[in-house]
Order: C-alpha cells, then sequence, then structure tokens
C-alpha cells in the first residue's frame, strides 16, 4: 500500500457557495466517514486557505486514490476539485542510527 497527500477545494468557479446545501454536505461528511472507517483516508483535514479538504490517502496506486475520491458526491457532481495528488515516501530520517 502506498499513501497520498490529496488536496481538494470547491469548484467556486461553477458553483456558488448555496449550492453547497446542508444535504450535500453532510452526504459527503459520511462518505468521508465511511472512507475513513475502511481504512482509505487515514487522516483529514479542512484546509486554511480555501473551503476544501487535505487528506492522507492509502490506495495501491495513485489510480486507486483517484477512483476512492472520485465516489466522494461533490466530486461527482462536479463541486469538488483535486488540486493535487502527491505520493509519500518514508522519511529516511527516522530510522536508527548506529
Amino acid at each position: 500500500m502506498a499513501q497520498f497527500i490529496a488536496l481538494l477545494r470547491r469548484n467556486h468557479d461553477e458553483f456558488t457557495e448555496s449550492q453547497f446545501t446542508p444535504e450535500l454536505m453532510e452526504a459527503e461528511a459520511e462518505r468521508a466517514r465511511r472512507l475513513y472507517t475502511d481504512g482509505v483516508y487515514r487522516q483529514i483535514w479542512s484546509r486554511g486557505d480555501v473551503p476544501g479538504a487535505a487528506i492522507v490517502v492509502e490506495a495501491p496506486s495513485a489510480d486507486a486514490a483517484r477512483d476512492a475520491l472520485d465516489t466522494l458526491p461533490l466530486k461527482q457532481n462536479g463541486m469538488l476539485v483535486l488540486d493535487v495528488l502527491v505520493p509519500l515516501n518514508p522519511y529516511r530520517g527516522f530510522a536508527p542510527r548506529g
């Protein structure tokens, strides 16, 4: 399994804030909870710069990570944009020395 950081943002170029209804946002949160419970999401934060999320995704490949993100209701409706998906490698500085 590999890990990735996904940065997503709301698509305010095509959708107004009022279109992000409480019902849609609850469906989005429910899907995120399911992905977390299933071990696909390892960590998730709300972005501090723009409305959206930063997510650590665990998947066998970048394509599988994208596929998981594509199951989000906002993403399916074109209301969420994946800005970047960054593959993560282990940090070599944590290995014991000596």
